[in-house]
């Protein structure tokens, strides 16, 4: 057997135990929807891990996603409703038919050609499930995280050819939606100013999204970064008996310039 396989089946025997009625309570008692809140906490753990580089901490956060989607399926299992067996065969199939170019003699020649197809045929398959034409929004989730939301937004729209037509047309649509946020500021208006700012926005992930940057991990790295640097500052106060919170703007100033020296240095080893 399969190493992987090998453990894939221990793990599961490891949870029929703890659900069994010589169990744990605490697992004994949970549902497939009781457990939607861990994985979602779970799903964000692995995220941070794999953006951070940390290998072990990944390795750790997958192992966690898994047992509990493991657990989702094992107590479906023990209701009837599916079998994990149905839900990875699902998959491969799944996966076959949205992969014409691997799997068969389709053609796709450029990533662009592949999401597009990717897109067609989900739309088909939600179709087909529903006996009538299917949305290209069909399926996304209302409630992503916002930045991954119009992240999705945008591919989908330019999968069905609703895009600017460059790059350059696009940093020009930037360009306009800032201006008009301007325009908003001017004003008094909050509601004005909320709907400029959030048009700005979507343009910007698209922008970035054409350029093969996800707004969601630019923004994160972008906080892990600025959380860094305010650390540094605040440990350099310290260190001169100084409270970061009484130092005027022009001393922070130095403090964060003196952070980015700093953070600089140490990529550079």
């Amino acid at each position: 057997m399969n190493p992987s396989a090998e453990k894939f089946t221990a793990l599961q025997d490891v949870l029929q135990k703890l659900i069994s009625p010589e169990g744990c309570p605490w697992d004994r008692a949970q549902s497939p929807a009781s457990l939607c809140d861990y994985v979602i906490e779970e799903a964000h753990e692995l995220a941070a891990a794999i953006r951070q580089g940390g290998r072990a901490d990944a390795a750790e956060e997958l192992g966690d996603v898994f047992f509990l989607l493991i657990f989702i399926g094992l107590l479906y299992e023990k209701t009837g409703d599916f079998t994990l067996a149905d839900v990875l065969e699902g998959s491969k199939i799944k996966m076959i038919r949205r992969h014409p170019h691997v799997f068969s003699d389709a053609v796709c020649a450029s990533k662009e050609d592949v999401l597009a197809t990717w897109e067609r045929i989900k739309r088909q398959e939600h179709a087909e499930a529903s006996e009538k034409p299917s949305g290209i929004f069909a399926g996304l989730p209302a409630s992503l995280p916002p930045l991954l939301k119009a992240y999705r937004l945008n591919s989908r729209a330019a999968s069905a050819g609703f895009t600017w037509d460059s790059d350059s047309d696009v940093e020009q649509q930037v360009e306009a939606e800032w201006l008009e946020l301007l325009d908003a500021f001017a004003s008094d208006n909050k509601e004005s100013q909320e709907h400029e700012l959030g048009d700005l926005l979507l343009t910007l992930v698209e922008l970035g999204r054409r350029r093969g940057i996800k707004a969601g991990a630019a923004l994160d790295a972008a906080t892990r970064r600025f959380l860094g640097r305010f650390a540094f500052m605040e440990e350099a106060a310290y260190k001169k008996g100084q409270d970061f919170t009484a130092l005027d703007m022009e001393e922070k100033n130095v403090l964060w310039e003196r952070a980015k020296e700093d953070e600089k240095s140490r990529k550079g080893q």
